[in-house]
């Protein structure tokens, strides 16, 4: 399992366990699974996904490191 915290200016997205999260990286969408290698990349506008649950977003940036993922992003209005 994953810990995901997503935060945006606003508030926290989420927080919580999941199996896994996709994400629209800068250079092309990618998934994050449980022990995934240590990874910083920036996203573009699209969309945040994680065990059935969608967020649009116009962009930001996803930090993963021991299982846990965090993803700051600035939301659609």
């Amino acid at each position: 399992m994953l810990q995901l915290k997503i935060v945006s200016p606003e508030k926290v997205e989420f927080a919580g366990e999941v199996n896994s999260v996709k994400v629209p990286g800068s250079q092309g969408n990618f998934e994050i699974l449980t022990d995934h290698a240590p990874i910083i990349s920036t996203l573009q506008k699209g969309v945040v996904e994680y065990d059935g649950q969608q967020l649009e977003i116009l962009g930001g940036f996803v930090a993963v490191q021991q299982n846990e993922v965090s993803v700051c992003v600035e939301k659609t209005e």
